[in-house]
């Protein structure tokens, strides 16, 4: 190491000198060191948020190609002989689908329970069958408060549209999405019944276990059980191979679930 000294400086002075350049020397090491301390977890970051990216990227890349039919914002199956069932998720998709989406001929169904959805079949000008009132029967219990709460059966009726009305007796109010109905009630046995399965227009279906059976290639019997929407769902989209979660856990009633049965090509 060469050293060079003023001359007009005491040996004292030039030392001090030295020492003040290595102390400043020093703070600019320190600076350094915490600056590429900062920039690794910078990087780190980066990497990270690079990778999420890529991830959901790929995710969206290999997303089924769905394309979007009105019916889709509701619960909805077509039954094993056919008939477009829908039904409301909440108050409002219940207003909608009686006020919007129900004629004449079709059949309205509901629970006795508070908070159930409106299931309504749609006749398309056809004479609904008996096969079609059980199914939908079965889809209004499994989608009432009755799955969540581990009941095997419900009180299901049904009625023609023309004795759903909003007009509320005297002194009551009706919520959104609650309907007055007057008249004869016919009531239909029940079940929990449900399948989720994959059409061959790659949408998500879950339904009675004969409608889901008859539409969809793959499919899985689901019953009530002890595991989370959440950890079903991951589940249900793996076996099923189809890679949309939040199409899964919407075809999925409120609850807890088990699966029974599998089929997949």
């Amino acid at each position: 190491m060469r050293i060079t000294l003023q001359i007009m400086k005491s040996l004292e002075e030039n030392a001090q000198s030295y020492f003040e350049k290595a102390k400043k020397a020093k703070r600019k090491a320190e600076g350094a060191r915490g600056a590429l301390e900062r920039w690794k977890i910078q990087r780190d970051e980066l990497l990270v948020k690079k990778t999420e990216f890529e991830e959901k990227l790929n995710e969206e890349k290999n997303k089924p190609i769905v394309v979007k039919k009105w019916y889709h914002k509701f619960r909805w199956f077509f039954t094993s002989d056919d008939f477009l069932v829908i039904g409301g998720r909440d108050a409002t998709t219940n207003e909608i689908v009686i006020k919007k989406h129900t004629q004449k001929e079709d059949l309205v169904f509901h629970t006795d329970m508070a908070g159930s959805p409106f299931f309504v079949i749609q006749s398309g000008g056809k004479v609904i069958s008996k096969k079609a009132i059980q199914e939908t029967a079965d889809a209004t219990c499994t989608f009432s408060r009755a799955f969540q709460l581990g009941l095997s059966t419900q009180s299901v009726f049904y009625v023609k549209p023309d004795q759903v009305s909003k007009e509320a007796q005297s002194g009551e109010y009706l919520t959104k999405g609650a309907f007055m109905i007057r008249g004869k009630t016919t009531y239909a046995e029940n079940k929990i019944n449900l399948a989720l399965g994959i059409t061959e227009e790659q949408e998500v279906m879950s339904g009675p276990v004969d409608a889901v059976t008859k539409h969809c290639k793959q499919w899985i019997e689901i019953r009530q059980g002890k595991e989370k929407v959440s950890s079903v769902a991951k589940k249900l989209e793996k076996l099923l191979s189809h890679n949309d979660l939040d199409a899964v856990i919407r075809a999925l009633p409120a609850g807890s679930f088990e699966i029974v049965k599998q089929r997949k090509l």
